[in-house]
């Protein structure tokens, strides 16, 4: 029988247990720390990556219609506008499920009205919204908007004879073609297309909201669609639109006026009128689109500060007014250089901050690791305002 062996079993005594538990921790530490920082790093390049898109796809939209401002129009257009009331712009026309409703202002639900010489006003390609936005941050102040005009080259609306049957209606019939006029699908006013597409089409066709460009003879008119187009051609363009544009008999340079003392048949272009401003009455805030008399729409979200500065060209003095905050007013930041010019003096717009933040919270899981910002600056050049590239001698 062999004797039990004294010795105790192998094992780990409690300081060696001890001192693996810390050394354990030291590890899982530092991979949960390496773990963090990987996180963070993923979410601040997530976020940022997210950020660029999205503020490439709202600047994006905004200088190119920036850069088409006026574009199908005459260069130097200043077209004169109804004014027994005040012509505004930045409003949406009453429809069948929404009300006449305006958005532009410190509260957003501002219109601004048409720029004035003496007591008419006027329409341009490009309209300066000098502090007519909402402000956001009180140091700011008071953020700006932008409006463009150009004509909706999609639509051929100049390939039909525009007739004014009454004061408030206008029928458009398509114009037959004689030669050497073909039946090619893009039409110039006032040429003829029987292919043109349906006045009152579901997809391009005349709606509610649309502004057109009327051309009657040597006179220039705008009227604002306030009943769709049709199947028989005819739309609407009674009082009470949402911009002021549909005036009475009495009141000249109205589509009712033409009817009662002048030439009634034309034709007619339609125009996309379009308004970029910030909306912060919704959280985030956004930057929104607004198209003629429509509903505007978001383009981009977080959007939080935006201004813009305009160059003008003095043809008066031969000199340019640069970097003007309020082209043409007393006020303009550019030392009166442009006090008294005109909108469509306009040479370059430049975008003198647009921001971005990046996300709707400040961290992510308590890493204080949120908000990041991109800010645009930068200059379009307003080549169809004035189709001439003026310098001082």
């Amino acid at each position: 029988m062999r004797d039990r062996s004294n010795m105790r079993e192998a094992g780990f005594s409690l300081l060696e247990m001890v001192i693996a538990m810390a050394l354990g921790t030291i590890v899982l530490g530092g991979a949960v720390q390496m773990y963090t920082q990987g996180v963070a790093a993923t979410w601040a390049t997530t976020q940022r990556a997210e950020l660029q898109q999205d503020f490439r796809a709202g600047s994006n939209m905004l200088t190119k219609d920036l850069s088409l401002a006026a574009a199908g129009l005459n260069p130097g257009t200043a077209i004169a506008l109804p004014s027994g009331s005040s012509p505004v712009y930045g409003c949406s026309q009453a429809t069948v499920s929404t009300p006449q409703a305006c958005y532009l202002g410190a509260g957003n639900s501002s219109s601004v009205p048409f720029p004035t010489q003496g007591a008419t006003a006027y329409f341009y390609g490009l309209l300066p919204g000098y502090d007519h936005g909402p402000t956001l941050l009180a140091a700011q102040g008071p953020t700006d908007v932008v409006t463009v005009a150009y004509t909706d080259n999609t639509f051929y609306l100049d390939c039909y004879s525009a007739s004014i049957t009454t004061g408030t209606t206008v029928t458009f019939t398509p114009i037959v073609p004689t030669p050497p006029a073909t039946s090619s699908a893009n039409c110039t006013a006032p040429g003829g297309n029987s292919a043109a597409q349906a006045v009152n089409d579901s997809a391009v066709g005349l709606t509610t909201g649309d502004l057109v460009l009327f051309t009657f003879g040597s006179t220039n008119l705008l009227a604002e669609v306030t009943t769709s187009a049709n199947a028989g051609g005819v739309a609407t363009f009674a009082t009470g639109d949402a911009l002021n544009l549909n005036q009475a008999s009495g009141v000249a340079n109205s589509l009712a006026y033409q009817f009662a003392h002048g030439t009634t048949t034309g034709y007619g272009q339609r125009l996309q009128l379009i308004t970029y401003y910030i909306n912060n009455a919704i959280t985030p805030p956004r930057l929104m689109q607004q198209v003629s008399g429509h509903i505007p729409v978001p383009v981009a979200e977080n959007v939080v500060y935006m201004k813009f500065t305009y160059d003008l060209f003095n043809d008066a003095t031969n000199q340019p007014a640069v970097a003007c905050s309020n082209p043409g007013a007393a006020s303009d930041g550019c030392s009166n250089a442009s006090a008294g010019l005109l909108p469509n003096q306009i040479t370059k717009i430049n975008i003198q901050n647009m921001a971005m933040d990046s996300t709707l919270s400040g961290s992510q899981f308590g890493l204080n690791n949120g908000y990041q910002r991109m800010d645009l600056q930068t200059s379009v050049c307003a080549r169809n305002l004035t189709y001439v590239n003026n310098y001082p001698n």
